[in-house]
């Protein structure tokens, strides 16, 4: 299983395969959530294939973009 986690200064963002998450989003990505295999990934624009399950699905934006739930760099738990 790939691992997809995105290094940047002061920490890592992303997701391992596993579905943790390792440290913080990065500012520019939002989160990602597979309809299929319900994976969770961070990216700027959701792939093409799911790293997860290798096939093309389609994706959610699940990033919180009200400050209710902690704003941007927060998932929304309403979207889960």
């Amino acid at each position: 299983m790939n691992h997809q986690v995105r290094k940047r200064a002061g920490g890592q963002c992303g997701l391992t395969a596993s579905g943790r998450f390792v440290g913080d989003i990065c500012p520019d990505l939002s989160y990602w959530k597979c309809q299929d295999c319900r994976a969770l990934i961070t990216a700027t624009n959701p792939p093409e294939l799911c790293p997860v399950c290798n096939t093309k699905c389609p994706f959610v934006d699940v990033t919180c973009y009200a400050p209710e739930c902690g704003g941007p760099g927060n998932i929304d738990p309403r979207l889960m």
